[in-house]
């Protein structure tokens, strides 16, 4: 939507604010109070006076130093550099740094780089090696970072999806585990091999195997004979095949505009500028640009543009009451370097300014006593972040660890992860709007939290926020997709106590809401709206398995760290140990609200909810209001009524010759050590089937035992029953139902699938069930030739171990309504399907008329108006004229 503002309301606050921090910056006693000028037209022989302004940033420092009375350090427009940064300490404090009225100062962490001379095919050379052993990593060029060489191209026409390497190999599934697995080396594909004088030069840029992030790895071997790339270093994950990578740093690679290349060995920098254009060529020399350290306090940089640093503009560091407010922070930063940092210390803040093209994250802020719950009251606020996360791609637009951080009144966009990501206790994220995010990754999310230490990030509020957009980009299982497995609020492993209130969360790659086995949260008064999947999900862990025994440890250790402190006494979900939360079903998932939300998408494939080990009697959803614009509410659920037919299958008791297949089954995928046989089970036959997992293939890898062809019937609905046992702790197999026609007579092949069809076996006899419905004609899944092959489907895809089946049942029965049948669980008693009757929702206008049925269920009106920036004496633009990114030129995979 259009975010408007109140502009005299939020500047009469922001006057207010400055008022009152000014009144901070007053010196007291009858001194009266001096200001120094800076200007590129001074020298650092003058006094200092708006007349007689000093040269250098260093030397306005060492003479406000020496004069007690220094308010202001004025600098006047220009560029200043500061190659080896600038510290301020507690000799500093109790002044601010700030541009002279409307004029434009810009502050270099770098050395500008002259004496080019043309080398070859539009490159030009310069001798650098005045600089020392620098080792130049990044280039800027008309205040831009420009790529280092490069295999292959970046294309500017499609940045995300194109300009692209992809390891060589057959595809696996990302989550299966192999012990040929290598972290530092992979094969290239035979086009894609590069002959360089100098590998020692080149680094590779890869997203390995989950594609959550990327690392930057020095080559140490090119082993032409094989293809075969070693780094120096591990990657965060096994390299798979199939994995986008690509090459930097050759000279031989140095082939288009924009490019350049540092020879190390004789100190020469090699650039290719776009044509026909003039600029500086700057280098960042300094880690950080403005130290501002220990028990310094009372500092303000205002004002000023801060570019070209190798790690942080400004890193605050146990300072007080520092802030940087209305600066312009770009193009800094490495792998590990944020725009501006605050660590520990109190009342640091960052306001009003534009943050942009940082190497991590644009702000990134820790502070906070754990125990106590003690806030060091840091804010951000009324800025506006975009295009972080150059170099890392786990980097963000604001990184909160600690307690009590606030971010608020934010313009985010253009992120390859996430726009908020928090760890710790009771921080604000609030009127925040976050955008087009999560361009470079997937299982990913705008704002994201986890929670296995148990306690984090319990306390924190989630409230009036606009989230929107969130993309996601992944490989799908047959190709590069965007939108893709991302969501708007990631609430994930174990996250507790967090409350998510009155935020409007539209379109993401798969769901609005993800609690991975969250619990003791509130999610109440929301909107989600038109998200691809479903509307909001819930995923449970089980008690003694997968994540939760992985992780149990440090949940207890983490629990039994703070539940005695006071602190601690009133903290909501606390009152019960992790070893005593599991209930008869080992679910975990406990203390979840749910409540009073807005649930509303046009996408006939898509659906409600989706949850798993999610009980309705420890978790709270109700008095919500549903709306698929008129259609069936579609939940994914499928409950049954009276039973319609005998048992379907042909041999339901599996009799035949003991050590074959039963009569009327037969395999559909068997691997090459896979195995199946009626055995004897103390005086009963029974199916086994031996585990075969053959983690080199992608696909087709275990073991799949088919009944024939059964006689089903499209639009009808069916409930499947098999009894179950393992020889193994927590297996998990597939019950499922399915039709496959090969192609024929010029029409393609065509598979349909009732899915999910997991069960969780155990070493204990159980019976099974899944519930089946066929596509009716015209519905998705449904074709015209799938009537001639449908069969009963029995998968078992564990690395060891045996399955037994026995009885098996197939009937026909009543079907009740996808949204009966979830209500039939007990969720949802007292909702409502309606049209919620928004203002206008394909612009994005979610505001409620006061006859919206919204309002009986207890939603309250969510303050539009006040989301995002606002006008204010502290922001650095205003109107902000937003960047080009996603939303203009959209990604292609």
């Amino acid at each position: 939507m259009t975010i408007k503002t109140s502009a005299s309301y939020r500047y009469a606050l922001g006057l207010l604010a400055a008022v009152g921090f000014s009144l901070l910056l007053c010196k007291v006693g009858n001194v009266a109070a001096a200001d120094f000028y800076v200007s590129n037209a001074g020298s650092d022989e003058n006094n200092g006076s708006i007349d007689q302004p000093f040269a250098s940033l260093i030397h306005a420092r060492d003479m406000a130093r020496k004069s007690s009375a220094t308010d202001t350090i004025w600098l006047r427009s220009g560029r200043y550099f500061l190659p080896q940064g600038m510290d301020l300490g507690v000799e500093d404090s109790n002044t601010t740094w700030q541009a002279f009225e409307n004029e434009t100062p810009v502050i270099t962490g770098g050395v500008k780089v002259d004496g080019w001379k043309p080398w070859r095919d539009g490159i030009y050379q310069a001798d650098v090696s005045s600089l020392g052993n620098l080792a130049i990593k990044q280039l800027l060029y008309d205040g831009q970072r420009q790529w280092l060489a490069r295999y292959p191209n970046f294309d500017s026409e499609n940045p995300y999806g194109a300009g692209w390497a992809y390891v060589d190999g057959e595809l696996i599934n990302k989550y299966s585990d192999r012990d040929e697995d290598s972290k530092r080396s992979f094969v290239t594909k035979s086009e894609d091999w590069r002959s360089w004088a100098h590998p020692e030069d080149v680094s590779v840029f890869i997203f390995a195997r989950y594609n959550w992030w990327n690392d930057i790895m020095p080559v140490a071997t090119a082993e032409q004979e094989t293809n075969r790339i070693t780094t120096t270093q591990d990657a965060s994950y096994a390299i798979r095949p199939g994995d986008r990578y690509y090459f930097q740093g050759a000279l031989e690679d140095l082939d288009t505009e924009g490019e350049w290349h540092f020879d190390s060995r004789e100190k020469r920098l090699f650039f290719k500028p776009p044509r026909n254009t003039k600029s500086s060529v700057l280098v960042p020399t300094t880690r950080v640009i403005v130290r501002i350290n220990k028990d310094a306090h009372d500092i303000e940089l205002r004002g000023l543009t801060l570019e070209c640093a190798e790690g942080n503009a400004v890193a605050m560091t146990e300072a007080k009451r520092c802030r940087v407010v209305a600066s312009v922070v770009r193009s800094v930063g490495d792998y590990h370097g944020s725009g501006i940092s605050i660590k520990n210390g109190t009342q640091c803040e960052v306001v009003g300014c534009d943050i942009s093209f940082t190497g991590s994250h644009g702000v990134q802020v820790s502070g906070g006593d754990i125990k106590t719950l003690t806030s060091p009251g840091h804010r951000v606020d009324n800025c506006y972040i975009h295009h972080a996360g150059v170099f890392h791609k786990q980097g963000v637009g604001v990184m909160l660890s600690g307690v009590g951080h606030q971010v608020s009144h934010c313009l985010i966009h253009d992120m390859p992860r996430f726009a908020v990501m928090f760890w710790g206790n009771k921080h604000q994220i609030e009127k925040n709007h976050m955008r087009h995010l999560a361009l470079e990754t997937e299982d990913v999310g705008a704002t994201y939290t986890g929670g296995r230490n148990w306690i984090s990030s319990r306390g924190t509020t989630l409230k009036h926020n606009l989230i929107h957009d969130v993309l996601g980009y992944g490989w799908d299982g047959s190709k590069w997709s965007s939108p893709y497995f991302a969501f708007g609020i990631y609430l994930d492993d174990n996250t507790g106590g967090v409350d998510v209130i009155g935020n409007i969360v539209a379109r993401c790659g798969r769901s609005g809401l993800h609690g991975h086995s969250a619990r003791d949260n509130r999610i109440e008064g929301n909107i989600f709206a038109d998200n691809a999947d479903q509307q909001w999900e819930f995923n449970g862990w089980k008690a003694g398995e997968g994540r939760w025994a992985e992780h149990y440890d440090e949940m207890v250790a983490g629990y039994e760290s703070v539940v005695g402190l006071p602190a601690w006494k009133n903290m909501r979900g606390m009152d019960v140990h992790p070893k005593d939360i599991a209930d008869e079903q080992k679910w975990v998932v406990s203390g979840n609200v749910f409540r009073s939300n807005i649930i509303a998408w046009k996408n006939e494939d898509a659906k409600a909810m989706k949850i798993t080990a999610f009980s309705p009697t420890r978790n709270e959803v109700d008095k919500n209001l549903y709306w698929h614009d008129g259609r069936e509410v579609t939940t994914g659920h499928h409950a049954l009524g009276r039973q319609k037919s005998k048992n379907l299958i042909a041999n339901p008791t599996l009799k035949g010759n003991l050590g074959a297949l039963p009569d009327q089954w037969n395999w559909q995928i068997q691997t090459s050590t896979s195995s199946a046989e009626l055995v004897d089970d103390n005086g009963d036959q029974v199916l086994r089937i031996g585990a075969g997992y053959d983690s080199s293939k992608a696909r087709d890898n275990y073991p799949i035992i088919a009944s024939d062809s059964l006689p089903l019937r499209s639009g009808a609905s069916y409930r499947l029953r098999a009894t179950m046992r393992s020889d193994t702790e927590a297996s998990k197999a597939n019950l499922l139902v399915q039709s496959y026609v090969p192609a024929k007579d010029g029409m393609p092949a065509h598979f349909w699938g009732q899915f999910p069809s997991e069960v969780n076996v155990s070493r204990q006899w159980e019976t099974k069930e899944t519930i089946i419905r066929i596509p009716a004609e015209g519905e998705k899944g449904w074709n015209e030739r799938m009537g001639e092959a449908y069969r009963v489907r029995i998968d078992w895809g564990q690395s060891q171990g045996n399955l037994f089946v026995r009885d098996i049942e197939l009937v026909e029965m009543e079907p009740m309504s996808e949204w009966a049948s979830w209500q039939s669980l007990g969720f949802d008693q007292n909702s409502i399907i309606a049209d919620p009757k928004f203002a206008d929702r394909t612009n994005d206008d979610y505001r409620l008329p006061s006859d919206s049925p919204a309002f009986q269920l207890g939603f309250q009106a969510i303050p539009v108006d006040e989301i995002g920036p606002y006008e204010s004496p502290d922001r650095v633009t205003w109107p902000i004229e937003e960047a080009e990114g996603a939303r203009e030129h959209p990604l292609t995979p």
